[in-house]
């Protein structure tokens, strides 16, 4: 049993399901008791991303089993962090926790991180204490985390992780966000600094492979890097200054060596190296500004994170 002053008024447990029917009625059998032993009223919300297994039925048959598990059905596969926001949404409860469905992230860690929580945090991160997945996997989570950091401040980056426990307070961050592309992390940051993390134990996967693989977090710290930050600009500008102060310096050698000497510098192999340099460069820079031109086209086309299904009905519980 938690201490009192780690116990909330109310929980919900939102966990984004893809490909998950294997694993999900044994995270739920491990999951309820735990939550059930806060003495809180709770619910737990599974949200269907477009999974291409029975995952479905298999949440119409726990929600059927467990009034206080309330599913969501989402028309396709739209990602992570969107199926999270389709859950946070729909929560109504004063402690929201989201974690995956493939019981890595123990569900008996929940009441550290709530505990930590109840001293006075709005959010606290589960981070585990040794990287369960592979080298390339780990590598594209640093780089992942490396481009959060350019849209948090650095601060929060290190903790983040899949497994949060967060305060309804800092919902209406998310209530108008309505781009298909988003991250949740950065999204809490604009609601609070007040961030925290515990060491939670990771175990290993129980069923299948990760659906993150090193391109698809390569992926998402691009978008990370260019939604949500300055930075890809700012350097482009510090590129762009950099190739004018070396363009005239090339000029003050050819100047200067024809002043001197009276001869020119060699043609075609000097011509053509200093033009493939800043023609590398120009497009570095069109690069970058076609990133941010297409995220916002993307946004002015007013497309939506998610669309819903279908529903089980839901339980006051």
């Amino acid at each position: 049993m938690l201490p009192l002053t780690a116990v909330p008024q109310s929980l919900a447990v939102v966990i984004p399901v893809y490909n998950g029917a294997a694993t999900l009625p044994a995270l739920i059998d491990r999951l309820v008791p735990v939550v059930r032993a806060t003495g809180a009223p709770y619910e737990i919300i599974l949200v269907n991303d477009g999974s291409r297994d029975t995952s479905w039925a298999t949440i119409e048959a726990l929600s059927a089993r467990h009034p206080e598990i309330r599913g969501i059905d989402l028309m396709r596969n739209y990602g992570q962090h969107n199926a999270l926001l389709c859950g946070i949404r729909a929560s109504r409860h004063d402690v929201i926790v989201t974690m995956d469905d493939d019981l890595q992230q123990p569900p008996e860690e929940i009441p550290r991180l709530l505990a930590k929580l109840a001293e006075g945090h709005d959010v606290v991160y589960g981070t585990p204490e040794r990287d369960p997945h592979g080298v390339w996997r780990n590598i594209g989570s640093r780089l992942a985390k490396a481009a959060l950091a350019t849209a948090t401040g650095g601060a929060v980056a290190p903790m983040v992780s899949a497994f949060r426990a967060f305060r309804r307070t800092v919902k209406p961050a998310f209530e108008e966000y309505r781009s298909p592309l988003l991250s949740i992390d950065v999204l809490l940051t604009w609601a609070t600094t007040n961030f925290a993390a515990v060491p939670v134990r990771s175990d290993r996967r129980q069923s299948g492979g990760s659906n993150y693989r090193f391109r698809s977090l390569a992926r998402h710290a691009m978008n990370l890097m260019t939604g949500f930050s300055l930075i890809p600009l700012q350097l482009a500008t510090l590129v762009g200054f950099a190739f004018t102060l070396f363009g005239l310096g090339v000029l003050a050698f050819v100047v200067g060596r024809f002043l001197l000497s009276g001869t020119t510098v060699a043609g075609f192999p000097f011509l053509a190296s200093i033009v493939a340099i800043f023609s590398g460069a120009q497009l570095f820079a069109l690069g970058i500004l076609g990133e941010y031109l297409g995220r916002m086209h993307m946004r002015t086309m007013d497309r939506p994170a998610y669309i819903v299904r279908t529903a089980t009905t839901r339980s006051d519980a």
